[in-house]
C-alpha cells in the first residue's frame, strides 16, 4: 500500500475530489515525515504545525460544503521563502529580513491558494536567493550539496515532505537542485509565471519554477500558476494553452542532442548516462540527433554574470548601503561587482545575450525539444558550495522554458539528471515532450532513508 507522503499532487487530489482521501489524513502523514525527517534535512525556515493543521481542516469542512474549490484543493505545497505570504514570515533567509511579515500574497501563492492548495511553510532558500551554501542537507547523502538556491524546495519535493515546492531561477536555482536531488524541475518561459511579491535578484532573469515528482504534476502546477499579471510590468500576455491536456499525447518526439559545450564540461559518468538515456529513447522510438550550435557559451556565462551582479547591485542599493555586514560573503560579492560595472558592459552583455537566444532559437527550430546533462557532475562533496549553475544558465539567459528529469544514479549513489529545453512559450510542447521522456526512461528515485 503506497503511504500517504508518498501520493504526487495527480493522485493525492483526485482522491481528494472523490471524498477517498481526507486533506487532514494527508497533511498529518506529512507533518509525520517533516518530524522524522527534518531534524537532519533541516529544510524549513517557518513551519507551525498548528497552523498548517488547522488550513487543513479548513479545507476538509470546504470539500464537505461546497465541493473542492480548483485542482490542488487540500495540497499542501512548500513556498520558498523569498514568496510574500501574508501574515507568514518571508526572510529571504537573511537577517535583515528575519522580521518581515507581509501584508499580501506574491501572485503566485494566492493563485494556488484560490485553488484550494495549502501553503504548509516556508522553505530554506540561499540568503537573498544567491550562491552562499544554505544549512540544508541533501537527503541522498549528507556531505553532498543539496544545491541552490531553493535548496528547502528541492529537498522537500525529494524526502516526500510535500509532493510539490515553489521555487526560483536567476541561473540554475530551480534545475541544478532538482537534478542534485532527483526530481523534476521545471523553469517556465520568462514571462509566463508572475514574479509580483518575491523578492528580487535580477528583473530581466529572474523565473519562478516548481519542484515535483513527475511531470504531470509540474504540468498541473504550471497551469495554475501561469498567465498575465498587470501587477508584473514583464508578465506575458499570451493565451496560456492547457497544459495537463498535453500530457500523454506526445508521439515520439524530435530531440536534439546538444553536445557543445555541455559534454565538455562534463564528468565521465554524466556523459554516460546522457549516452544511456538517448540510446533508451531512440529504443522507444524517439528521433534523436546531434545538434551543432556555434554560438559562444562562455560569452554568454560572462554575460549573464554581468547583467545579475549589476540588477542585483540595483535590488539591493538601499539595505546593502544600510547594512553591509548582514550580507553573506557570496551575495555580498555579487553587490560589489554590480556596483563597480561600468554601464557600458551592461549594455554590451545584453547585446551578447540577444545574440545568443537567436542562436539557439535557430538550433531549435527542427526539434521538440533541445537534450543536455541537467549538471556536470553529481552532487559536489562540498557543502561550502551549492554547485555549479552553468548548465541552466544558457536557457535561463535566454528565457526559454526547461526540465530536468531523473535519468539514473551515479556510482557514489547520487541522483544525475536529463534537461530538456524548448522554444520560447513551448511549455505545451516541452511538457508533453518530457512526459514522453519520463514514461520510456521509467527512473523513479527515492532517498534511501523514505519509505
Amino acid at each position: 500500500m503506497v503511504e500517504l507522503h508518498e501520493l504526487t499532487v495527480a493522485q493525492s487530489a483526485a482522491q481528494i475530489a472523490r471524498r477517498q482521501l481526507s486533506p487532514v489524513a494527508l497533511m498529518e502523514s506529512l507533518l509525520s515525515r517533516a518530524a522524522t525527517a527534518e531534524p537532519s534535512l533541516k529544510i524549513w525556515v517557518t513551519l507551525d504545525t498548528d497552523v498548517a493543521l488547522e488550513a487543513a481542516r479548513e479545507s476538509e469542512r470546504e470539500l464537505e460544503r461546497t465541493g473542492p474549490r480548483g485542482p490542488l484543493h487540500g495540497i499542501p505545497i512548500g513556498i520558498k521563502d523569498i514568496y510574500y505570504t501574508e501574515g507568514m514570515k518571508t526572510t529571504a533567509c537573511s537577517p535583515i529580513y528575519v522580521d518581515f511579515v507581509p501584508e499580501y500574497d506574491a501572485t503566485t501563492v494566492a493563485l494556488l491558494k484560490k485553488t484550494g492548495a495549502i501553503v504548509m511553510g516556508k522553505t530554506v532558500t540561499t540568503q537573498f536567493a544567491c550562491g552562499d551554501p544554505p544549512p540544508t542537507r541533501n537527503p541522498w547523502n549528507a556531505a553532498h550539496t543539496p544545491g541552490g538556491s531553493s535548496s528547502g524546495s528541492a529537498v522537500g519535493v525529494a524526502a516526500r515532505i510535500f509532493p510539490a515546492a515553489l521555487g526560483s531561477q536567476t541561473a540554475g536555482s530551480v534545475l541544478r537542485p532538482a537534478s542534485y536531488n532527483g526530481v523534476v524541475g521545471l523553469k517556465p518561459t520568462f514571462g509566463r509565471v508572475s514574479r509580483h511579491g518575491v523578492i528580487p535578484v535580477a528583473w530581466s532573469l529572474d523565473t519562478m519554477g516548481t519542484f515535483t515528482r513527475t511531470v504531470e504534476d509540474a504540468a498541473l502546477m504550471l497551469q495554475v500558476l501561469a498567465g498575465h499579471d498587470p501587477l508584473d510590468f514583464s508578465s506575458s500576455t499570451r493565451a496560456v494553452p492547457n497544459f495537463t491536456a498535453a500530457i500523454g499525447t506526445q508521439s515520439p518526439p524530435r530531440i536534439g542532442l546538444l553536445r557543445t559545450f555541455y559534454y565538455d564540461s562534463s564528468e565521465d559518468e554524466v556523459k554516460a548516462n546522457i549516452d544511456d538515456v538517448v540510446n533508451r529513447l531512440h529504443q522507444a522510438g524517439a528521433q534523436v540527433e546531434d545538434v551543432a550550435v556555434s554560438t559562444n557559451f562562455d560569452a554568454l556565462l560572462a554575460a549573464h554574470r554581468v547583467i545579475m551582479t549589476v540588477e542585483a547591485a540595483s535590488v539591493h542599493e538601499a539595505d546593502f548601503a544600510a547594512r553591509p555586514d548582514d550580507y553573506a560573503p557570496n551575495v555580498r560579492s555579487v553587490v560589489e561587482s554590480g556596483m563597480l560595472a561600468p554601464a557600458v558592459g551592461y549594455v554590451q552583455a545584453q547585446r551578447i545575450r540577444r545574440s545568443f537566444r537567436r542562436d539557439i532559437e535557430e538550433a531549435i527550430g527542427p526539434f521538440d525539444v533541445i537534450l543536455t546533462p541537467a549538471t556536470g557532475s553529481p552532487a559536489p562533496r562540498d557543502l561550502g558550495t551549492t554547485g555549479d549553475p552553468k548548465f541552466q544558465t544558457p536557457w535561463t539567459a535566454c528565457g526559454f522554458p526547461s526540465i530536468t528529469l531523473p535519468s539514473g544514479l551515479s556510482k557514489a549513489g547520487l541522483p544525475m539528471g536529463a534537461q530538456l529545453a524548448a522554444a520560447p512559450f513551448a511549455e505545451e510542447t516541452l511538457l508533453a515532450a518530457a512526459h514522453w521522456c519520463e514514461q520510456a526512461l521509467a527512473t523513479n528515485l527515492v532517498p534511501p532513508d523514505v519509505g
